[in-house]
C-alpha cells in the first residue's frame, strides 16, 4: 500500500500548503499509521515539503499490529532514550529554517505544546485541525478488505461460542474466551473491551462483564470486534439462553430488529448522518422507548473503533460511498434486561447492491 500512503500524504501536504504551512507534525497514532503504514509506540510523522520523516524511539517491528512504514518515509531514531519524538521533529524543522509548523492541537497535551515552544520559540505553530481524520472517513478498497477480514474473524469467534455450553459460565469468562478466539483466528487483538451481558445486564451499551453467571431464560447480549492490520470492526447480537423466548423477549427483540433494519436500509450515499439515526430512533421512540435510547445509533469505524461520522440526532454532514459505519440500536429495561443488535456495514450506491454487510452472523433470535 506504499502508493496509497504516499497519495494520502500528498493530499494532506496540499491542504497544509493551501493554509500557508509547508510542514506538519502528525502525532495521533491512528493518523500516523494512516499516512505511513506504521505507528510504532510514540512515533510521530513530520510531513515536509521535500521529505517525510517518521520519528520514533525504537526501530519499527514491522508486525501486523504495529504496521510497516512505506519505503518513501525516512525513519529517524532518537539518539537518546526517553526523548520526545515531537520535540525532535520541531528541532529538525527549526534547523531546516522553516517558519511555521501545523500541529494537531486536538491531540497535543499542554506539556507537549510547551516543550515544542521551548525548543523552537520562533516557530509559528498553526492548527492542522481534523484534516487527517477527514481524509480517513472514506476508505479505499484495501482498507475495506482489512475490515472485511476482521468481520469474518469476529463472526467466527462468535459462532464458535454459540456452539458451546453457556449456562453456569460467567460474563467475564465468556468475554475472555471470545477475545482468545479472536486471536486464534488471526486477529491482532480485540478492537475494544468485549462486552458480554446476561439477564438484567443485557442490552446495556458498553457493559463491562461481571461474575454474574448465565441462567436459563436469560437474554445474552454480546458485543465484540477484531483488529486486523490495524482496522477495527464491530458486531453485537442478542440471544435467549436454554429455552423458548418469552413473549416480552420476542416483542422487544422484534422491535430492536426493526429499528436496526430501518437504520441499515437508510445507508445510501447522500443520506444525512442524522437521517440514519432518525430512521432507527423513530421505530423505538414510537414504541415508547425514546427516553432510554443511546446518544447515537451508529458511528464510523476504521483504524479506530469510534470514528467519524457520528450517526446522531444533531450530526451534520452526509454519507459518501465507501464509508464503513455501525448501526447499533438497543433497548434496556431496568431489572429485566434488553436487546442490542450491531452490524458493521459499508455504504455503497444502489447500483452496486446497496450497503455491504460485513458482519453476517444471523440476527434470528436463537435459543441457545
Amino acid at each position: 500500500m506504499s502508493d496509497a500512503h504516499a497519495a494520502r500524504r500528498t493530499r494532506l501536504r496540499e491542504r497544509c500548503q493551501a493554509s500557508g504551512s509547508a510542514t506538519a507534525l502528525v502525532t495521533r497514532p491512528a493518523n500516523v499509521r494512516y499516512l505511513t503504514g506504521a505507528a510504532p509506540r510514540g512515533a510521530v510523522l513530520l510531513l515536509g515539503a521535500a521529505e517525510d520523516v517518521l520519528l520514533c524511539a525504537a526501530p519499527p517491528r514491522g508486525d501486523s499490529s504495529e504496521g510497516r512504514p512505506d519505503d518513501a518515509v525516512r525513519v529517524h531514531l532518537l539518539p537518546k532514550p526517553g526523548g520526545d519524538p515531537a520535540v525532535a521533529a520541531a528541532e529538525l524543522v527549526t534547523a531546516a529554517g522553516a517558519e511555521s509548523l501545523a500541529v494537531e492541537e486536538h491531540h497535543l497535551t499542554v506539556a507537549r505544546h510547551r516543550a515544542l515552544r521551548s525548543v523552537a520559540p520562533r516557530l509559528r505553530l498553526t492548527d492542522l485541525g481534523g484534516a487527517v481524520e477527514q481524509l480517513r472517513v472514506v476508505k479505499d478498497e484495501e482498507e475495506i478488505s482489512c475490515l472485511r477480514i476482521g468481520a469474518e474473524i469476529a463472526d467466527q469467534a462468535l459462532g464458535e461460542l454459540l456452539e458451546s455450553i453457556l449456562v453456569g459460565r460467567t460474563e467475564r469468562h465468556l468475554a475472555l474466551e471470545l477475545e482468545r478466539r479472536l486471536v486464534d483466528h488471526g486477529a491482532d487483538g480485540p478492537a475494544f473491551a468485549t462486552s458480554v451481558a446476561t439477564g438484567p445486564n443485557s442490552g446495556r451499551r458498553g457493559h463491562l462483564p461481571t461474575d454474574r453467571r448465565v441462567e436459563e431464560g436469560d437474554f445474552l447480549s454480546v458485543c465484540l470486534g477484531a483488529v486486523y492490520r490495524g482496522y477495527r470492526c464491530e458486531i453485537g447480537r442478542t440471544f435467549v439462553i436454554g429455552t423458548s423466548p418469552a413473549d416480552w423477549q420476542i416483542e422487544l427483540y422484534d422491535l430492536v430488529f426493526a429499528a436496526q433494519r430501518a437504520g441499515r436500509e437508510s445507508l445510501v450515499p447522500g443520506a444525512a448522518y442524522r437521517a440514519v439515526d432518525r430512521a432507527a430512533r423513530h421505530v423505538l421512540d414510537s414504541a415508547g422507548h425514546g427516553a432510554d435510547l443511546p446518544a447515537l445509533m451508529g458511528h464510523g469505524v476504521g483504524l479506530e473503533i469510534d470514528e467519524d461520522p457520528q450517526l446522531a440526532p444533531a450530526a451534520m454532514g452526509k454519507l459518501d460511498a465507501c464509508v464503513p459505519v455501525t448501526v447499533e440500536p438497543g433497548v434496556h429495561l431496568p431489572g429485566r434486561g434488553g436487546v442490542r443488535i450491531d452490524d458493521t456495514l459499508v455504504v455503497r450506491p444502489e447500483a452496486d447492491g446497496g450497503p455491504e454487510l460485513l458482519t453476517i452472523t444471523t440476527k434470528e433470535l436463537l435459543a441457545l
